[in-house]
């Protein structure tokens, strides 16, 4: 984390703020129409409003940076290969939930470096809540225009342990995962909010065991990071984005508290 990187930290979080306020109008409009993406994924309004407020911000911030966005086309992968610091954006993440009108949504920016995040943006436009972090800086939580609040992963887990899982989807694996660590709470919410209560404290750990994408993650991760948790395949390497065409995420777990073998309850 350089202090460059630093310095970018509090405008694109004014970006993500920005974003979220073309959503809320859309939100405030009642019943929105979606449309289904090639992967059957759905796509409003105001996925398209936030990404074209995103793309022009981060192109007045760093116009020297690509931004991949989930509503951009992506490119090739020989192209993509040679970036060596990128902006990875979801500008609407968690649009099931945006469409179920339940606020769990979030604006997610991260800046990319050498395959790793390294600032992130997480914001929550119905609450106000922005999430920022810089790995190797800090972690914090702001609500509203109120001052930023340091957050931190859990330093043990919790009785029962906190488990942070899908509102939208669930399977056949995290189920065999609760079998395995006995009693526990299980905390189901959409979007990259699930990540983002890893690093606030609020929950202990967080297996994906489903699809996700590169831009689902990217910005939580690295608050996760930075608010001193781990984000790891099952393989137990880190999480790393743009190594290969694919943009899907292999399965993964994060997780604050390290008094447990996470990696071992998943396999």
């Amino acid at each position: 984390m350089s202090a460059h990187d630093a310095a970018l930290l509090e405008p694109a979080a004014a970006i993500a703020r920005a974003a979220g306020r073309e959503i809320l109008e859309v939100y405030a409009a009642g019943a929105v129409a979606a449309t289904a993406k090639a992967d059957d994924s759905p796509l409003t309004a105001a996925d398209l409003r936030a990404h074209r407020a995103i793309l022009q911000g981060l192109r007045e911030l760093t116009p020297e940076l690509p931004v991949l966005s989930e509503e951009s086309a992506p490119g090739s992968y020989a192209t993509r290969a040679q970036w060596q610091r990128y902006w990875l954006v979801d500008p609407l993440d968690g649009t099931r939930e945006f469409l179920a009108r339940n606020g769990e949504f979030t604006v997610n920016l991260a800046l990319i470096e050498g395959h790793v995040p390294v600032l992130g943006v997480v914001h929550v436009p119905v609450t106000g809540i922005t999430y920022c972090g810089l790995p190797g800086q800090g972690a914090w939580r702001q609500e509203g225009a109120g001052a930023r609040v340091t957050i931190r992963v859990a330093e043990h887990s919790a009785t029962p342990l906190r488990v942070v899982g899908s509102r939208s989807h669930r399977g056949d694996s995290l189920r065999a995962f609760l079998d395995r660590v006995g009693p526990h709470e299980l905390l189901a919410i959409g979007s990259s909010l699930k990540l983002c209560l890893v690093a606030e404290g609020a929950a202990d750990v967080y297996p994906r065991l489903g699809p996700t994408s590169e831009w689902d993650t990217a910005a939580a991760h690295a608050v996760v990071l930075a608010a001193g948790g781990a984000v790891s395949t099952l393989e137990g390497l880190p999480l790393a984005y743009n190594t290969r065409e694919a943009l899907l995420n292999p399965y993964f777990v994060a997780f604050g508290p390290r008094d447990r073998d996470w990696l071992a309850l998943l396999r």
